[in-house]
């Protein structure tokens, strides 16, 4: 697959029938949680999806034509993926991040973030198992872990060793900067030790 080019939302709108939009949502809410008896604060608990190609990604899917905007044909699909628990809340136009257009497939990959109250969070997992697509397009919902375990390698670090569709694993890292969750310091870290996996499992597969 080649590499997807980053392009303004407006310039996505713009491409023409040929081009299909697929919208993706990271789900994520405060957290006062705390693990081993407070040696870890989990500060916030953010949702994946196992998909049933067994890669992480985050729950979204193709928009419909007929929907009268991005975030409506979100909605829509997030209500298929997550289930009834999604209907406390709503993806808008303020929660839209980033596109990225990749040509050969002809798919412009639209990302949102929407902050939840952890209880909007529970209810999305609780529901999950009852969702439409439960077990056949989504297998399961995950939290991230947001902490590094003291060997340096547990945690946020052996998560991200995991296969990702797409850009998925490269937009969750931007998220989670971005909003503060991770410091520049440890993203940047993790973005590294990212570039090397990809470069050692392109080794393996040559």
């Amino acid at each position: 697959m080649a590499t997807p080019t980053k392009i303004g939302l407006e310039d996505a709108l713009a491409l023409g029938p040929s081009w299909r939009h697929l919208c993706q949502a990271m789900l994520y809410a405060p957290n006062p949680g705390v693990l081993f008896g407070g040696r870890i604060l989990l500060s916030y608990a953010v949702l994946m999806s196992m998909r049933f190609d067994g890669r992480l990604g985050f729950p979204g899917g193709f928009v419909d034509d007929r929907s009268p905007s991005l975030e409506e044909g979100l909605n829509k699909e997030l209500l298929k993926k997550l289930g009834e628990g999604v209907s406390t809340f709503s993806i808008i136009s303020t929660d839209y991040r980033s596109s990225l257009a990749e040509s050969k497939s002809k798919v412009v990959v639209h990302f949102y973030v929407k902050c939840l109250t952890l209880e909007q969070l529970q209810a999305v997992e609780a529901g999950a198992p009852q969702a439409k697509d439960h077990g056949l397009e989504v297998l399961g919902l995950v939290r991230v872990p947001l902490y590094t375990l003291r060997d340096g390698v547990g945690g946020l670090p052996a998560f991200l060793e995991n296969s990702f569709i797409g850009v998925a694993r490269e937009q969750l890292l931007e998220a989670l900067q971005d909003l503060g969750i991770l410091p520049p310091e440890t993203a940047s870290v993790l973005k590294e030790r990212t570039v090397q996996l990809k470069q050692t499992l392109r080794l393996i597969g040559t």
